[in-house]
């Protein structure tokens, strides 16, 4: 009996042993736009997190907003054989190519927080993210509310190549459209960057029509323009300002009553269900070509909620 219990338990322990060993054999190839972003970095770390938390290796890269360097790196991974790629879009017009590349070496690919511009996924291929169409649409509402339905808007746009720039920015135009009293009275990228937000601000400052509110289509340019209104001896408190990711400088300024509203976009959510989407494709299970993580609107009344997230 003895004898039986040991040759089972020695047995139970080669299984683990050889799952395990299974696991960290599983290799995944990471690609993000660049590491210098507040919220792309949230993405990162989530997905780090998850590998290691699975014992899964990682090679994560920086595309440093370079398309061309990006797609080197994917043929990398693919001469490296690795088991899937997980891509954080630097160009989301560059999509098409590297799903070619990606589906040529039958490896997984992982499309996060950019939604590819491909006209339809094939098989093997993802996208993790969340609507954007949402996002845009809740941010305005509350503007509006803010407003009081009337006042001039300028809009910040992210990198003009991005898909979540564009829809972000039609989102905003569409419910001003509805609202007569309100005016887009500029609109420009600020490539998602604070100190650039903070030079068109203060440009806008300095040379534009009177602004009552600003719609920026993430929190780090959000941030841009209150830093550049406290430079100009201008209350940020007084004007309507809306970001979108609530990343911690953004509740930061919710808190502090500069920003009005930000829209919690789920890096955590995105990272890990970045990871769990390219397993399940390694394993040849079906998968669903878009694996939606919801945004949530972000105010003062709520945005303890999200200081954790």
């Amino acid at each position: 009996m003895k004898a039986s219990f040991l040759a089972t338990a020695a047995l139970a322990a080669l299984a683990v042993a050889g799952l395990a060993q299974a696991a960290s054999a599983t290799t995944i190839g990471v690609t993000m736009d660049k590491f210098d972003d507040n919220f792309l970095t949230s993405v990162r770390n989530a997905i780090t997190d998850e590998t290691k938390a699975k014992g899964i290796s990682i090679q994560v890269e920086d595309a440093n907003d370079d398309t061309g360097k990006q797609i080197s790196q994917i043929q990398n991974f693919i001469a490296q054989k690795v088991d899937a790629i997980i891509v954080n879009p630097v160009d989301t017009s560059a999509t098409p190519k590297m799903t070619q590349l990606a589906v040529a070496a039958k490896i997984p690919l992982v499309y996060v927080n950019r939604k590819p511009e491909d006209k339809q996924l094939p098989p093997g291929v993802a996208f993790v993210g969340s609507d954007e169409k949402v996002s845009g649409t809740l941010e305005a509402e509350e503007l509006v509310k803010c407003l009081g339905g009337k006042g001039n808007i300028v809009i910040m746009e992210g990198q003009l190549s991005n898909n979540a720039a564009l829809d972000r920015t039609a989102d905003v135009e569409a419910v001003v459209a509805k609202n007569p009293g309100i005016k887009v009275v500029e609109k420009q990228t600020a490539e998602w960057d604070r100190n650039k937000a903070i030079d068109l601000m203060n440009n806008w400052i300095t040379t534009g029509d009177k602004i009552n509110g600003v719609a920026a289509n993430n929190d780090e340019m959000a941030v841009g323009a209150i830093l550049a209104l406290k430079q100009a001896g201008q209350d940020p408190k007084s004007m309507c300002i809306g970001g979108i990711d609530a990343t911690a400088d953004g509740l930061a300024e919710v808190q502090n009553g500069n920003l009005y509203v930000t829209v919690f976009q789920n890096a955590k959510g995105q990272g890990k269900g970045a990871v769990d989407t390219a397993l399940s494709l390694i394993k040849g299970d079906k998968v669903p070509s878009f694996v939606d993580v919801p945004f949530e609107k972000v105010t003062k009344e709520n945005y303890k909620n999200y200081m954790n997230k």
